[in-house]
Order: structure tokens, then C-alpha cells, then sequence
């Protein structure tokens, strides 16, 4: 299977310049966001462990997104909590 995804032409230029001759751009990307290849990982957690840390991931994601949010609505507004 294969997915299509879509990047700026900015991001894309500056992975083509550290793409080497002899790499696809999956391997590229790989390469450069250190990310395992999906058979090297396939099996390791039930299906339930799976759903588990991918629940875990999207709270980190969230706390993560609510404080970038607090942080900007400060600087927005020019206080702080001092």
C-alpha cells in the first residue's frame, strides 16, 4: 500500500538536497526523522497495547497543544502569571 502526503515545497527542497544518490525519499525521510521500518517493528504490541499508546500519544499531543495555546494567549496579551 502506499500513501501520498503532501509537504510544502520548502520542506521538499530542503529533504531533496539531503537525499543521497542512491536513496528513494522514503528511505530519505526515514533517515532523517530516524524512524523504523514498519517490518522491523511489526508484532511487537498486541492490538490492545497498540490502542493503549496510541491513546497515551494523543494526550501528550493535547497537554502539549494546551499549553502552546496558554503560552501564546499570554504573549498575546502581554502578561504573565508573575
Amino acid at each position: 500500500m502506499v500513501k501520498t502526503i503532501r509537504v510544502s515545497e520548502e520542506y521538499h527542497e530542503w529533504l531533496n538536497a539531503h537525499k543521497k544518490d542512491d536513496e528513494t525519499m522514503e528511505e530519505t525521510l526515514r533517515r532523517m526523522t530516524r524512524g523504523p521500518h514498519p517490518d522491523d517493528v511489526a508484532g511487537l504490541l498486541t492490538e490492545r497495547e497498540a490502542e493503549a499508546a496510541k491513546e497515551a500519544v494523543n494526550r501528550l499531543r493535547e497537554g502539549d497543544r494546551d499549553r502552546l495555546d496558554a503560552a501564546r494567549s499570554t504573549f498575546d496579551s502581554g502578561t504573565t502569571s508573575e
